[in-house]
């Protein structure tokens, strides 16, 4: 049976009137469904909106007006530590997988963006890119691209892979943009912008969708920078949801209505984002797509999420409450749940229960603490970004079985084999060699342009003395992996060479006790057969004297 949860976290308002033992409940984690209920609280945790980041190991929760982040461990249940930031932490999103150790994404107050490895503990940092705090974030399914949202009405696109890079760019050379300015900004809204989401596609059409207070959600090809459509609202909305097939797009009204904002046309069943005609013309949602709670529990939407099947929206609202909407018959449900304090993040955890799980190949057991090699602000920032720490280490645990490197690669995956192998594999780094080679048979290296080809025979040179000082340098590792096989050979055959004399030497000793058993038991019928004659010949003797008797009183 499938279990479906999700995590809610609140801000507390300071007049809600709760028991003792609710006040510090910060983080809720309620079963949704087959049974709604309860099932694990973590403590001493307020956040504001988008200030919630969740892993399969541990949560994170960006404090409200604070400068740091409570980190929990899910399996163990508790508050694992508090970390420290140089200024106000003001959103949080997880870049990677939800079953791997990722990359925390933090917005600043300052208009930063924070790139934390969470299992190294490096912390890379951009110069103030928004003129105000950075309050929305989104990732890309393909954790590429990072869209950031801030109340200067502007949205930035950067590059994750450019941001985390260790090398360090030219810094003559204008032509090059810099590591630290956004890829593409989105500047088409006139007012603050209050929620940003992505599509679930990793393909090079994946859409972002942001709302602002100017009542708009703007539909964005956000890797060309294209704006694909407008959708006017009636109200401002506070928060969005995206329908997990991105055919509809859910939006959260102060007066505790929802809105539903349906892609396909009605009457052709197109697609409006992706139709050209249709990029300037704004659409304006039909007024029955706008869904009503009934007017005793109306609060302000604060938080939207989608169930696992796109059947029911959840809503965290002012009050305290979280309820939830039928999708298909297109009304409120019912009341799942009240907190009593304002709910301003939900998200929804993957489903358990399949009868195929993948293994997650890597497992964090504790956040490393990020390391502060220089200051955040001023001219050394781009000193501390860049450099690459001697101690660099990721701490992680494998969660399964690594395999044996006398294991062939083609039973195993090319992680698992490249990871047991005594050096690193000669495919591996014949495609390591030949990118190095391409790089340095240009003259720009990955910025070459395209009127500066590259030599065939040059690089078929290049590749070539690589290939050779890489079979040089491993062969000693081969030669010393050969001796190690041998040992465990001999070793294994000596193993079994003592098992079979242990053997032998066992039946020996089992024929010898069997032979022992037959001897005495062979002296036992031997001795029960003397005692057998001695008796007879008692009995005869006794027998002769009687009858010898009886003859004697006769002839008297």
């Amino acid at each position: 049976m499938l279990t479906e949860s999700f995590i809610a976290s609140v801000l507390d308002s300071g007049k809600a009137k709760v028991g003792a033992a609710n006040k510090d409940i910060g983080i809720h984690i309620y079963e949704y469904q087959p049974l709604s209920a309860i099932r694990t609280t973590f403590k001493k945790s307020i956040t504001k909106p988008n200030c919630l980041a969740v892993s399969i190991s541990h949560i994170f929760a960006a404090q409200a007006e604070k400068a740091v982040i409570h980190v929990y461990n899910r399996e163990r249940g508790n508050q694992e530590t508090i970390v420290p930031f140089p200024e106000k932490v003001t959103s949080l999103a997880l870049i990677g997988r939800y079953d791997a150790p990722g990359i925390l994404a933090l917005g600043t107050a300052g208009g930063r963006i924070l790139l934390w490895e969470l299992c190294t503990g490096r912390l890379v940092s951009t110069p103030q890119s928004h003129l105000q705090a950075t309050t929305c974030l989104a990732i890309d399914p393909s954790f590429n691209f990072l869209l950031t949202g801030s109340p200067d009405a502007s949205v930035h696109v950067w590059c994750i892979t450019t941001l985390l890079s260790f090398s360090t760019p030219s810094t003559h050379d204008p032509n090059r943009p810099s590591p630290y300015s956004p890829f593409r900004t989105l500047s088409n809204h006139r007012a603050a912008i209050t929620a940003l989401i992505t599509g679930h596609s990793s393909s090079s059409a994946n859409i972002a969708i942001s709302a602002s207070e100017d009542n708009t959600c703007l539909v964005w090809d956000y890797r060309a920078g294209i704006l694909l459509h407008t959708f006017i609202l009636p109200n401002t909305p506070l928060c969005l949801a995206l329908d997990p097939a991105d055919r509809a797009l859910y939006a959260g009204y102060e007066d505790g209505s929802t809105q539903l904002i349906n892609f396909y046309n009605y009457s052709s069943l197109s697609h409006q984002i992706y139709n050209p005609s249709l990029r300037s013309t704004p659409t304006q949602p039909m007024p029955e797509d706008r869904w009503s709670l009934p007017a005793d529990v109306a609060s302000a939407v604060l938080s939207l999420e989608i169930s696992y099947d796109g059947t029911a929206l959840l809503s965290g609202h002012e009050n305290g409450k979280i309820h939830t909407w039928d999708i298909a018959k297109g009304h409120y449900a019912t009341q799942l749940a009240d907190i009593s304090f304002r709910v301003t993040n939900l998200q929804m955890l993957p489903p358990q229960g399949f009868s195929v799980s993948l293994v997650p190949r890597l497992k964090m057991l504790n956040a490393v603490k990020p390391r502060y090699e220089s200051s955040l602000t001023g001219s050394n920032i781009l000193s501390m970004e860049r450099s690459l720490s001697e101690t660099y280490t990721i701490t992680a645990q494998f969660p399964y079985a690594i395999p044996l490197p006398s294991a062939t690669k083609n039973y195993m995956l090319s992680f698992d084999y490249a990871l047991a192998h005594s050096s690193l594999p000669s495919d591996l780094l014949d495609k390591g060699l030949t990118q190095l080679a391409m790089f340095a048979s240009t003259t720009n290296g990955p910025f070459r342009s395209s009127n500066q080809p590259v030599d065939a025979e040059e690089f078929q040179i290049v590749t070539l003395k690589a290939r050779l000082r890489h079979a040089r340098a491993t062969s000693m590792a081969h030669a010393e992996h050969a001796v190690a096989l041998s040992n465990e050979l001999s070793r294994i055959q000596n193993a079994e060479r003592r098992k079979r004399r242990m053997k032998k030497l066992g039946r020996i000793k089992r024929m010898n006790m069997k032979e022992e058993r037959r001897k005495w038991a062979m002296a036992a019928v031997a001795r029960e057969q003397k005692v057998a004659m001695e008796i007879d010949k008692k009995e005869a003797e006794e027998a002769g004297l009687s009858s010898s008797t009886e003859e004697l009183t006769g002839s008297d």
